[in-house]
């Protein structure tokens, strides 16, 4: 069940543009009697929109999700092995003043610098999940430095990085693997949110999330324009999660 929930928004997301339609012919708005799932506010096949619209929200959640962890888990790291007080200060305190922010005040300060930038709204959504992860792979890298191994990997003269990488990360895993479905999921709703308010995306895109916005005026006329695109981002989220806690059960046993 995961692995489906998980497959179809994913496979229609990266599969969809090559089955999609380049006619952009547009019949009456919000019809119920044309195409699928009939047509959205300005007489767009919905199906063809939906079809067209999930590789720009998959792909930039995936790859804020892959900056946050490139960047948090060696920061992590550091912070949690490091025997200096003055280093690990100097690395988690200006992360506590980025978690002060809300995450909807750096998305609105994004619109104001590059409304349509998808990197930087790559670089935002990495930005606002980053201090979490750090603190939680320190906190794994610190009750992992206090085992018993550690100690004697040091006293047999082993080298900080190969203690780090050979035993501290590798250890880390499980832990960052419980944590990877629900930031993966976080980001995919800031992204959804991003989108919703005009953010990181052409007005013209086609995309999941500004689809649910675009047509959420005629809600009552035409439901499907905005609940296929709202049931998709849904069953990506519940999947992704459902995928990682089976995988944690899997290699418990």
């Amino acid at each position: 069940m995961p692995g489906i929930l998980v497959a179809v928004p994913v496979l229609l997301a990266l599969a969809g543009p090559l089955f999609a339609s380049a006619d952009t012919a547009k019949a009456v708005p919000f019809s119920l009697g044309s195409g699928w799932f009939g047509t959205d506010f300005v007489g767009r096949d919905v199906w063809n929109e939906v079809l067209l619209g999930g590789r720009s929200l998959i792909l930039v959640a995936a790859a804020a999700t892959a900056c946050t962890y490139l960047v948090a888990v060696p920061l992590g790291l550091v912070a949690g092995m490091t025997r200096s007080r003055v280093l690990d200060e100097l690395l988690m305190r200006p992360l506590d003043l980025l978690l002060a922010v809300p995450s909807m005040v750096l998305l609105l300060l994004l619109v104001s610098i590059a409304p349509h930038s998808p990197w930087l709204l790559v670089a935002v959504v990495a930005l606002i999940n980053l201090p979490d992860v750090v603190r939680i792979s320190r906190a794994a890298a610190l009750a992992l430095s206090a085992r018993p191994a550690v100690e004697a990997m040091r006293l047999q003269g082993e080298s900080r990085i190969r203690i780090g990488l050979g035993y501290v990360a590798r250890s880390m895993r499980r832990t960052l693997a419980a944590d990877l479905g629900i930031r993966f999921t976080g980001a995919t709703y800031l992204v959804a949110s991003a989108s919703f308010l005009g953010v990181g995306i052409s007005p013209q895109a086609s995309d999941w999330a500004a689809m649910v916005d675009r047509n959420r005026g005629g809600l009552f006329v035409q439901p499907w324009a905005v609940a296929v695109p709202a049931v998709l981002i849904v069953m990506l989220a519940i999947g992704v999660n459902l995928t990682f806690d089976r995988l944690l059960r899997t290699e418990t046993r």
